[in-house]
């Protein structure tokens, strides 16, 4: 089992990145939440891991916290929820507000994630309020005090905007849907604006709109 790495970035192409781990690249899958904590490349970094092994394929997850991960690790528990489905939750939602979500029984907000209906909302409320629970994360009060604002890294791209276009509808958006979302987000941060920017400011226009 690989549970942590630690190396340089050689690629990052949401939700993709190639992580150098002395001389040996590996692929590793991550949430646009972790990805917006990314430094830029070449630079080193450590990564909590999770480690999946099916008949097809050898598939490798990674998060910029063991929280992160743990909520990963749980979500996969759940009943109709795949390592797929789990990533996308934390895409399009941040850890905290998930937690807060589901404390509060809002089925609304969890919906609006790609790939989440409504069943499967009222499925994540009922699995997970008990698992939270079990698990070291913060309180809700802990969680109001934080500002739950991360940095956006700073990568040029050639194409910013069809990275990020691939990257949602790798998160499970149909073609459609991510193409107006990235254009609805250059109107709010720019044409200029890197890709990581352009998929946290969609995502957020999902899930708030």
């Amino acid at each position: 089992m690989i549970g942590h790495l630690r190396g340089r970035i050689l690629e990052k192409q949401p939700p993709w990145l190639l992580l150098d781990v002395n001389g040996v690249g590996y692929e590793v899958e991550a949430s646009m939440n972790t990805f917006y904590k990314l430094p830029e490349l070449g630079a080193e970094i450590g990564l909590h891991t999770h480690f999946v092994v099916r008949e097809d394929a050898q598939l490798l997850y990674g998060f910029a916290d063991q929280q992160e991960k743990l909520l990963f690790r749980s979500l996969i528990k759940v009943n109709g929820v795949g390592p797929k489905m789990a990533l996308a939750i934390l895409s399009g939602i941040s850890s905290e507000e998930f937690i807060r979500s589901v404390h509060n029984e809002d089925s609304t907000a969890l919906v609006r994630v790609p790939g989440v209906g409504k069943k499967t909302a009222e499925r994540l409320i009922v699995e997970m309020k008990d698992r939270l629970s079990l698990l070291q994360l913060p309180t809700l009060t802990e969680l109001e005090l934080s500002s739950g604002n991360l940095p956006v890294a700073e990568v040029a791209s050639t194409d910013c905007r069809a990275e990020a276009e691939s990257a949602l509808v790798a998160l499970g958006y149909k073609p459609q849907q991510a193409t107006r979302a990235i254009e609805q987000a250059a109107k709010v941060v720019g044409d200029a604006a890197v890709t990581e920017e352009l998929i946290r400011q969609a995502l957020k226009t999902m899930v708030t709109g």
